[in-house]
C-alpha cells in the first residue's frame, strides 16, 4: 500500500515526545506538513532537532487551553488532518480524585479535542476533505481502579469521535478514535516504576507490570510507539476513506472483545 499524504497539512497535538513524536514522524515520512505542538518553545524546538528531516511546523501552544487553541489557529489556520494525542495519566485512589483533578482531566484529555474539532472541522467540511482521530485508550473500554479519572475522560473521547463522525456524514471528512494499548513511552515507563518498584531491570519492570496489571494483554509487551503511529498515518491516508466513527484498536489484543 501506498501511503501518500503530500500535499496535506496535519497537526498532532501534545506531539514533542511519546507516542505524538511518532505519529508526527508517520506522518511527515508519508509526505504531510506536520504541525509540532507542545506548550513551550523549548520542547518544540527539542522535538523537531529530534525528528530531523522532513516537513515540520513549530506549534507551541498550550491547547488545553482557550487561548492556546487560538495561538495554534493562528500558527496553523488550515489543517486537512487533525490528530488529537495531547492527554495526561497518572495513579490515583479513587477516592482521593477530587472535583479539581476530575476538571483538569475533562480539560486536557477531552475539551482540547472538542475545541479543536470545531475549530477545524468547518475548513475541512466545506473543502470536502479531512482527517481528525482522538487517541483514546484500552482504559477506555476497561476502566483501570488505579486511575479512573483517567479512563472515564479516555471513555468520553469514543462518544466525541463518534458523534463529530456524524457531523461530517457525507462531507468527504472521516472521524475516528483510536484505541492504543499499554505502550511504552518515558511517561510509561515512570508510572510502571511506580507500581512495581525502581529496583528491577526495566526488562523486568515491564514484565512484571504487563503480568500483574495487565495480565490479558495478548501481546504480553509493552507496545512501540512507532506501532500505533502506523495505524494513526494509515487512518489519515486517502486508503481508509470508508473508515469513520469507528474506535479502531491498536492494543495487543488487550480488550478482551471479538468488535472493534
Amino acid at each position: 500500500m501506498r501511503l501518500d499524504l503530500s500535499g496535506r497539512t496535519a497537526l498532532v497535538t501534545g506531539s514533542t515526545q511519546g507516542i505524538g513524536r511518532a505519529i508526527a514522524a508517520g506522518l511527515a515520512a508519508a509526505g504531510a506538513r506536520v504541525g509540532v505542538n507542545g506548550r513551550s518553545t523549548d520542547s518544540v524546538d527539542r522535538a523537531l532537532a529530534e525528528l530531523g528531516e522532513g516537513d515540520f511546523v513549530a506549534v507551541p501552544a498550550d491547547v488545553a487551553t482557550a487561548d492556546g487553541a487560538a495561538a495554534a489557529l493562528d500558527l496553523l489556520p488550515r489543517v486537512d488532518i487533525l490528530i488529537n494525542n495531547l492527554g495526561i495519566f497518572g495513579a490515583q485512589p479513587a477516592l482521593e480524585i477530587t472535583d479539581d483533578d476530575w476538571r483538569r482531566y475533562f480539560e486536557v484529555n477531552v475539551l482540547a479535542a472538542v475545541r479543536l474539532t470545531r475549530e477545524y472541522l468547518p475548513g475541512m467540511r466545506e473543502r470536502g476533505w479531512g482527517r481528525i482521530q482522538y487517541i483514546a485508550s484500552d482504559s477506555a473500554v476497561v476502566t483501570p481502579t488505579e486511575m479512573i479519572h483517567y479512563g472515564v475522560s479516555k471513555t468520553a473521547l469514543l462518544a466525541v469521535s463518534r458523534g463529530f463522525a456524524k457531523e461530517a456524514a457525507g462531507s468527504g471528512v472521516t472521524v475516528n478514535s483510536v484505541i492504543a494499548g499499554p505502550t511504552h513511552t518515558g511517561g510509561v515507563e515512570d508510572f510502571v516504576r511506580s507500581l512495581v518498584g525502581t529496583d528491577l531491570p526495566w526488562d523486568d519492570a515491564q514484565r512484571e507490570f504487563m503480568l500483574r496489571h495487565r495480565p490479558q494483554s495478548l501481546l504480553q509487551r509493552l507496545i512501540e510507539p512507532e506501532e500505533i503511529a502506523n495505524m494513526v498515518v494509515y487512518l489519515s491516508s486517502p486508503l481508509a476513506s470508508a473508515t469513520t466513527g469507528g474506535a479502531v484498536r491498536v492494543d495487543g489484543g488487550y480488550v478482551d472483545a471479538i468488535l472493534p
